[in-house]
C-alpha cells in the first residue's frame, strides 16, 4: 500500500480527530471496521457486476456503512461521536481509495498491513498530541497544525529507526 492516494485520504481524519489517545484510538478502529467490512462486502459483488457498475455499487456500499457507522456512534457512544465531529464520514474516501489499488493476489494482507499501520499511527499522534498539550502545555499540539508537524516528527523518527537494506557501493561496477 503504497500509494499516496491512501496516505492522503486518511490524512484529515488523522490529523483532525486524534486530540487525545482515545480518540486516536476511536477513529482508528472506525477505519478498521470500515474498511475491513467494505472489502469483505465487496468480495461478492465484484465477481458478479461488470466494470460499468462496480464503481457505483462501491459508492453506495461505502457511503450506506459509513451512515451506519456514524448512527452507531451517535446511538451508543454519543460523546465519542460529538468529539470525532464529522471525521468518521471523511473515512469514506479511505475506503474509495482503498479499492483500486490493492492487486488480486494477497489484497487481504496488504490491507491488513495498511489498516494496522493506520491504527498505529493514530494511536500513535493521539498520545503525543496529548502528552504535548497536557503534560507540557504546548497548545499548538492541540491544533490541526500542530498535528501535522508532530505526524512529519513522527514519520522522521520512524525513517531513522526502521531498518534498511542498503544496495552495495559496487554495484554494476566491474
Amino acid at each position: 500500500m503504497n500509494s499516496p492516494w491512501f496516505l492522503l485520504a486518511g490524512l484529515a481524519p488523522l490529523l483532525g480527530a486524534t486530540a487525545s489517545a482515545a480518540q486516536g484510538a476511536a477513529i482508528g478502529l472506525c477505519a478498521l471496521v470500515l474498511a475491513g467490512l467494505h472489502q469483505v462486502l465487496m468480495a461478492p459483488l465484484r465477481r458478479h457486476l461488470d466494470s460499468a457498475t462496480l464503481p457505483w455499487a462501491n459508492i453506495v456500499l461505502v457511503s450506506t456503512l459509513t451512515t451506519c457507522l456514524l448512527l452507531g456512534l451517535r446511538a451508543w457512544a454519543l460523546p465519542l461521536a460529538v468529539q470525532l465531529g464529522h471525521y468518521p464520514a471523511l473515512l469514506a474516501l479511505s475506503c474509495l481509495a482503498i479499492e483500486p489499488l490493492l492487486p488480486q493476489r494477497k489484497r487481504w494482507r496488504a490491507l491488513c498491513i495498511g489498516l494496522g499501520g493506520l491504527l498505529a499511527a493514530c494511536i500513535a499522534l493521539g498520545a503525543c498530541r496529548q502528552l504535548l498539550a497536557q503534560s507540557l502545555g504546548l497548545h499548538v499540539a492541540e491544533l490541526a497544525p500542530g498535528a501535522l508537524i508532530l505526524l512529519g516528527l513522527l514519520l522522521g523518527l520512524y525513517n531513522h529507526l526502521r531498518p534498511r537494506i542498503h544496495p552495495s557501493r559496487r554495484q554494476g561496477t566491474r
